[in-house]
């Protein structure tokens, strides 16, 4: 049985940059051990699963190692590939998910993902964190994902985090981030417990960085970039219990899986 699947850079507008993710069309949903097999065998930090439902989508997100309940740029690669090469007359589309519905809008070059604010509390124990990530934070929050607050973007780019350490706090996703040099803010995003050492760009962790931001900073409209390696580039807008996360995205890889 062959699967139509895409890889696709997202949060960039530059081919090789950003965050890849493959992109892999169903007609109906698959055994979760094939669907983790896929995941796996893909080797991307995401592998988003999508199916048609009615005008919409289901959509389910995997990791090489696990699945996960949300995930930013999947999601910005599988609205690309609807509006792109499945349906081009279309300007929005909903996906449907184990974080509720997520309605992703083209604006000019841009695609706006909508997505839920998350929230997050002052750490009653923020010692094993700031150790095993370093370096000298200001303040740490935990959640879901946890948010260390650097004074400065010069010390989130020097951070070198004791993987191991991560690991054994059995703790989702940890977001390093700093006033940005040249943006409103930049962060980097840890996540060893779901397979991923240090991911390229993080979706998701812009619903707890945009919140955040634009409390300290006083206005709801934001510009972010994440400075991994690869790099990215979102901006960012808090409507309420919502954050509308945009950017761009580009095709590497068309084709087919064999199952």
């Amino acid at each position: 049985m062959k699967q139509p699947i895409w890889h696709i850079d997202a949060f960039t507008s530059k081919r090789f940059g950003g965050n890849p993710a493959a992109v892999v069309l169903l007609d109906g949903w698959l055994p979760e051990a094939v669907l983790q097999a896929i995941a796996a065998e893909n080797n991307l930090s995401e592998t988003a699963f999508i199916v048609p439902r009615d005008a919409h989508y289901d959509i389910r997100w995997f990791t090489p190692t696990v699945e996960v309940p949300l995930c930013g740029h999947a999601t910005l690669a599988s609205a690309w590939v609807v509006m792109n090469r499945l349906d081009t007359a279309l300007s929005r589309v909903v996906f449907h998910s184990r974080s509720g519905e997520l309605p992703v809008s083209r604006d000019g070059e841009r695609l706006v993902l909508d997505f839920p604010a998350a929230t997050i509390a002052p750490a009653a124990q923020p010692k094993p964190i700031s150790t095993a990530l370093g370096g000298q934070p200001e303040a740490v929050f935990e959640g879901f994902q946890w948010l260390v607050v650097y004074a400065s973007e010069q010390e989130v780019h020097a951070l070198a985090p004791d993987m191991d350490a991560l690991l054994a706090t059995g703790i989702h996703g940890v977001i390093a981030t700093a006033p940005g040099e040249d943006c409103d803010f930049v962060s980097r995003f840890f996540a060893p417990v779901d397979g991923i050492a240090e991911d390229p760009v993080t979706g998701s962790a812009h619903t707890v960085l945009a919140p955040f931001w634009a409390q300290r900073l006083g206005r709801d409209s934001l510009h972010a970039r994440q400075i991994s390696k690869r790099g990215g580039e979102l901006w960012c807008e808090l409507a309420g219990e919502r954050v509308l996360i945009a950017g761009q995205a580009q095709s590497y890889l068309e084709g087919s899986i064999e199952i």
